[in-house]
């Protein structure tokens, strides 16, 4: 198979025709292709004069490989790596996978295809409750502490903007997409350069990889949430859980620890059982939000409304003189702002958007990195309280708070340039000093200049700072060996982001799968 990199194609090229492409770059006639598909494609946006798609083809030819190869310097022979999902023979013990976001999804969906039978703990509903429940909220609700934005089925990615983008080089990371695509989303997260599924279709995704589960043996407790773990002599045998106000006990020497990033009554409760646990950094900060049309005209120039782009996006970052790193995360092209809170009288926010990704509005977190040397005291948790403290600070009963640009940077603000805040059900302006630490404010007031010189309008006055963004990324570690297990429990796989081992949906998934297959070649 040939791997075809690098080629320039104009805004209005017919993707339909692919082998007409082909038979141009690779300089053979049409007869001789036997299969083309669109392997990568992103935007070129370098020359606001001359914008294009970057694309990579993988082509299979009847002949002649090898001569077509050695006579174009963009092609390369290109071996598939097909993932192989495992079998098991029986266990004992079914295992238990505690949490059903992406990491504990894919953690499942691998041990049910192995023949395991797993058992799904989820402190939350499930996805077509738990998006009414959600809703219900963003209308003014009261919220629900075990299944709102954080948790639930899907987990805290399935109310974002579904980013499948990843750092990591791993062949799982095709097979995630592959299962993505397979249970419902839209063919273009297999070639995109920055794949994204979005809110509305992914509801349907993760419902579809349920069923399978379940077709497979697996079974999913929802609404029910881990509240001890019993260990005998340094190995897991088995776990305590509650529903509806009453305990169980579940036998267990397999589990699958894939709790998020915001169970922070979860991390209590393994630290007080002598779990080993450690710092990591995380970040803290707010959303910024411009009218997308101006994000378009800064990255896309004369090309801003050509009805072949998507909606700009931009990933920026800046070490400051001070030794605080800012940089911008998880950015929602066309998206909205939403409170992201999971704990009573405490607020937080992150951003969403749909497939379709036209709102009016473009969001992204602007973030200061929190190392564990820059906290206080000798408390594993301690990141997590500095978390609650800025949260609490935040919550006003009567809205979400938010500030302009130019209330930070002190420039004017002009009243009809505004831009529409969109997080529900209201919002409430405030100070951003009086919510986040000194060292946080002082840090985005020096980076949002920065940012300007690399984005045009970047630190507009009249740009929105809604706040706080606070669960980005867990702010502990729960300690694993190379096998997987947690260093001093045998049986105890920590997973996922809220272990501390990913970063986003991809990765989770991807982390899921690696614990799992790890259990299943103990069978």
């Amino acid at each position: 198979m040939i791997l075809l990199q690098n080629i320039n194609l104009p805004l209005n090229t017919n993707f339909l025709n692919l082998e007409n492409i082909v038979e141009k770059e690779l300089k053979t006639q049409k007869q001789n292709i036997k299969s083309v598909v669109l392997f990568k494609k992103s935007v070129d946006a370098r020359h606001k004069n001359n914008i294009v798609f970057c694309c990579s083809f993988l082509v299979e030819v009847f002949k002649n490989e090898n001569k077509l190869i050695s006579n174009n310097k963009k092609a390369t022979s290109y071996l598939p790596h097909k993932y192989t999902w495992l079998k098991a023979n029986n266990a004992k013990n079914r295992p238990v996978v505690v949490g059903f976001g992406p990491a504990g999804m894919f953690a499942a969906l691998a041990l049910a295809k192995a023949g395991l039978k797993p058992i799904i703990i989820e402190r939350g509903e499930c996805v077509e409750a738990r998006q009414k429940t959600v809703n219900d909220f963003f209308a003014g609700g009261k919220l629900n502490p075990n299944s709102n934005v954080q948790f639930g089925e899907g987990g805290a990615g399935t109310f974002s903007d579904g980013k499948l983008n990843t750092g990591i080089k791993d062949i799982r990371c095709r097979e995630v997409l592959n299962v993505f695509f397979e249970n419902g989303a839209k063919e273009n997260i297999l070639y995109e350069s920055k794949p994204h599924i979005g809110t509305d279709i992914l509801v349907n995704v993760v419902k579809n990889i349920r069923e399978i589960i379940i077709n497979l043996g697996g079974e999913i407790k929802f609404n029910t949430k881990l509240e001890n773990i019993i260990i005998n002599n340094g190995n897991l045998v088995g776990i305590q859980v509650k529903s509806d106000n009453n305990l169980q006990n579940i036998n267990c020497k397999d589990l699958v620890l894939a709790i998020g990033h915001s169970a922070r009554d979860t991390y209590k409760m393994l630290k007080d059982k002598g779990i080993m646990l450690e710092r990591k950094a995380f970040s803290v900060g707010a959303r910024i939000e411009h009218l997308q049309s101006d994000i378009n005209k800064a990255l896309y120039g004369s090309f801003a409304n050509n009805e072949f782009l998507p909606p700009a996006d931009y990933k920026l970052a800046t070490h400051l003189s001070s030794g605080w790193g800012v940089y911008t995360f998880c950015m929602c092209p066309g998206g909205e702002v939403i409170n992201a809170s999971s704990e009573a009288e405490m607020t937080c926010v992150n951003g969403m958007s749909y497939s379709a990704r036209n709102g009016q509005n473009a969001n992204s977190a602007v973030l200061v990195e929190v190392k564990p040397q820059d906290l206080k005291g000798d408390n594993v948790l301690e990141g997590i309280e500095l978390q609650r403290k800025i949260e609490s600070a935040a919550y006003n009963k009567n809205g979400v708070p938010f500030c302009y640009v130019g209330d930070l940077l002190g420039e004017q603000i002009t009243e009809p340039n505004m831009v529409k805040p969109t997080v529900k059900p209201a919002v409430i302006k405030a100070d951003i000093n009086n919510v986040l630490p000194g060292f946080v404010t002082q840090s985005i007031k020096e980076a949002l200049p920065i940012f300007n010189k690399k984005i045009d309008g970047f630190a507009n006055p009249n740009a929105l700072l809604v706040f706080p963004e606070t669960r980005s990324s867990s702010p502990v570690r729960i300690v694993r060996n190379d096998d997987k297990q947690s260093v001093n429990c045998l049986g105890l796989y920590p997973c996922g982001e809220g272990a501390g081992y990913a970063g986003g949906i991809t990765s989770a998934a991807v982390d899921g799968l690696k614990v799992a297959e790890a259990i299943i070649n103990k069978y």
